[in-house]
């Protein structure tokens, strides 16, 4: 087998300086989100990917453990959605594969956009607790982004796993992000 034997995503230079600026905790639903949302607004200013932002803190503390910007072409990586590069990191970071079993659980993950099919599955799998979203699966789709198939009753789904869901934060500025990112003429895929 010829080729790499390693898969290697990189968040952009900008980050480092983002994550400097924001404050020790992260307290509401609102704060969590703006800085989701603004992960994806400097993903799109900078042309680093996609316009789609995450975070993981932990739950109760607000503390930050982990952000992720959407490096789907950056990477050549269709898996690098900003929701599994931020759990990813999370759990490299924390040195769990479920975030369940961390001593700062219970975690959340705050996307800038509600799951695709893909990152829907990783969210269970990932050990967080609850999940806040911003923008809709419907206004991805009216940028053009193909989020997949998911079940009619995903929340229902997730809640019955035992993980809160709170849709619809900011989703006015959430969702302007990814329309004016699509109104560039940036790539959809």
């Amino acid at each position: 087998m010829n080729g790499a034997m390693s898969i290697q995503i990189h968040l952009p230079g900008w980050v480092r300086d983002f994550c400097a600026r924001l404050p020790a905790s992260l307290d509401s639903p609102e704060e969590r989100m703006r800085v989701a949302i603004s992960l994806s607004e400097q993903n799109v200013a900078h042309e680093t990917g996609g316009p789609f932002g995450a975070l993981v803190v932990a739950a109760e503390s607000g503390r930050m453990l982990a952000v992720g910007v959407n490096r789907v072409e950056p990477g050549n990586c269709s898996a690098a959605h900003a929701e599994i590069v931020a759990l990813s990191l999370a759990q490299q970071r924390l040195g769990y594969p479920s975030l369940a079993d961390t001593p700062l659980a219970p975690i959340e993950l705050v996307s800038s956009c509600e799951p695709c099919t893909m990152c829907l599955g990783a969210v269970p799998w990932s050990g967080v607790a609850s999940l806040l979203c911003g923008a809709t699966k419907a206004d991805a789709e009216a940028a053009g982004f193909d989020e997949g198939d998911r079940p009619s009753r995903w929340i229902e789904q997730l809640e019955r796993r035992g993980i809160t869901v709170q849709t619809e934060v900011l989703r006015p500025a959430a969702a302007e992000v990814i329309s004016r990112y699509a109104r560039l003429g940036r790539s959809v895929y």
